[in-house]
């Protein structure tokens, strides 16, 4: 299937738009699109989220189990990643179309849980050192494709991590070295990931003419010659950078660039973050009340 294409005239226009500070939707530069977060979707899974930016649309599903740790890393858990694009998504995704943004997707969602950078606290995820473990699998579904598919991936993967509580083990040493374990039932003893709230958003920058701008409609992606993927967690701390293959940035605007993705990070993650733990508190009071609950959150506004 072709890859969308855009008229000379179209790329002029957007490319004005964005010299002039003025979208083609009426965002300036740096404004995202309207966001829609909702979690506790997903009853099957140990935490779940979905996020609507613009009119992309991805639904993030996390399960925990229990496996067996890695020989070069015997005291900790493990974080695996996949992400897939509905064929229904777009029309590039029809057949095998969608099989190379599927890995590069799940290559960057990878490289950002996967590492120290992740946030989390991989050691309290290891049940018997040296034999096992708590993975946490985390699989994104692409149901619909409107442009800036990583941030949004990144956005609900966090809310579905929040979401997602890991079943309390109780371990017994038998003596000689040997160990076993049984895991706790009760949902009331089973708690969050361990740093969660140090997981990183992703922020991409897409350059556009001589200026860039952050989550691109499908257009102006088409329009962009080169991308900066910035993470950054609550603290303002840069935990990983990607260039795309393609294009080049001046050195100069290369920091600029850096130092905007910060700036928009922080402030996203704190009306993220606020939301859900808000959202959390209802739950909890709507529980004690015995008033049943579907779902963690929803949260809509436009940052």
């Amino acid at each position: 299937m072709p890859a969308p294409l855009i008229s000379p005239a179209e790329k002029s226009y957007i490319e004005q738009g964005v010299e002039q500070d003025c979208r083609a939707d009426g965002r300036g530069r740096l404004e995202y699109r309207h966001i829609v977060l909702e979690s506790g979707l997903l009853s099957q899974a140990s935490g779940s989220a979905r996020c609507r930016l613009g009119d992309s649309d991805v639904l993030v599903g996390i399960k925990v189990e229990i496996g067996e740790v890695e020989q070069d890393n015997p005291n900790v858990g493990r974080v695996v990643c996949n992400v897939e694009c509905s064929p229904s998504a777009s029309q590039q995704f029809e057949g095998r179309g969608a099989e190379d943004m599927n890995n590069t997707l799940t290559l960057a969602l990878d490289r950002l849980y996967n590492g120290p950078q992740s946030g989390f606290d991989l050691e309290k995820l290891c049940i018997i050192p040296g034999q096992q473990c708590w993975v946490i699998y985390i699989d994104a579904m692409v149901m619909d494709c409107a442009g800036n598919l990583l941030d949004c991936i990144v956005m609900t993967t966090r809310a579905a991590l929040y979401n997602t509580r890991i079943p309390k083990t109780e371990i017994q040493d038998l003596g000689d070295g040997e160990f076993e374990f049984d895991v706790v039932d009760d949902i009331e003893d089973a708690e969050p990931i361990e740093g969660w709230d140090r997981s990183p958003v992703s922020v991409t920058l897409y350059k556009v003419g001589d200026r860039y701008i952050i989550d691109p409609t499908i257009l102006e992606e088409l329009c962009s010659q080169v991308t900066l993927t910035v993470g950054v967690n609550k603290d303002g701390q840069v935990c990983g950078i990607q260039k795309s293959v393609n294009g080049s940035i001046d050195p100069s605007l290369l920091t600029e660039m850096i130092q905007s993705a910060t700036n928009l990070a922080k402030p996203l993650l704190q009306q993220l973050d606020t939301k859900l733990l808000d959202d959390e508190a209802l739950v909890q009071e709507k529980r004690k009340k015995g008033e049943h609950v579907e779902k963690l959150g929803f949260f809509a506004a436009v940052i």
